[in-house]
């Protein structure tokens, strides 16, 4: 799979794996897994057209990729720490920690449609070694002093639960249908891409408006 970029192409899957690592999807652009080849970019939307959605990714890689008819597209915009509830549907990238809880790198509340999409514990390719769980917030409580203002949630998903610190300075977003009118040059996006009929094809893009990132 082929990856056009402003220098010598290279495969789609190469070069996520500069930008990310490996893929995991996901749903509605923001946690559902995918299939093996599906790969996540992290970037700034450099040009689109009618065809083509060309993004700069995090590494400064820039990728061309097909502009399906179809394409799926959603808006991602902050939320805030106190709209994690008790009950609240959650996906959320963290490091896990020495003690066995994980701190969390950015939160995603979900929209109640979305309830129980992605549900579960796996890696993430945000940062080494990091993690995604998608789970209910059993309980909430005040983070430890060594995290002031922040909280910590009791995670609860079918097969586990997990302890998560979230620190009051991480993102806390949430999603909606998007439309086209947020595919500008200069979005901030994530875009979920796959290799279709044998060219690189975005399948779904999340994108923040007014230069927000998706932090996941």
């Amino acid at each position: 799979m082929k990856i056009h970029s402003s220098s010598t192409p290279r495969t789609l899957l190469s070069a996520l794996a500069a930008a990310a690592g490996l893929a995991a999807a996901l749903l509605p652009a923001i946690a559902s897994a995918q299939s093996a080849d599906t790969v996540r970019i992290r970037g700034t939307l450099v040009r689109v057209d009618a065809n083509t959605l060309v993004v700069q990714d995090r590494t400064g890689e820039v990728v061309s990729l097909a502009r399906p008819a179809d394409l799926s597209v959603s808006e991602v915009y902050p939320v805030k720490l106190s709209d994690i509830r008790r009950g609240s549907f959650i996906g959320t990238a963290a490091m896990p920690q020495a003690d066995g809880t994980q701190k969390a790198l950015e939160v995603v509340v979900f929209p109640e449609a979305a309830r129980g999409t992605g549900e579960g514990h796996r890696p993430w390719d945000l940062l080494p070694e990091s993690t995604m769980t998608n789970a209910t917030v059993a309980d909430l409580a005040a983070a430890p002093k060594s995290v002031r203002g922040g909280q910590q949630l009791h995670l609860t998903y079918k097969g586990g639960e997990k302890t998560v610190v979230v620190p009051p300075d991480v993102p806390v977003v949430t999603f909606r249908p998007g439309t086209d009118a947020l595919l500008v040059p200069g979005a901030r996006v994530l875009v979920n891409a796959q290799e279709k009929n044998g060219t690189p094809t975005a399948l779904r893009v999340t994108a923040g408006r007014n230069g927000f990132a998706p932090p996941m």
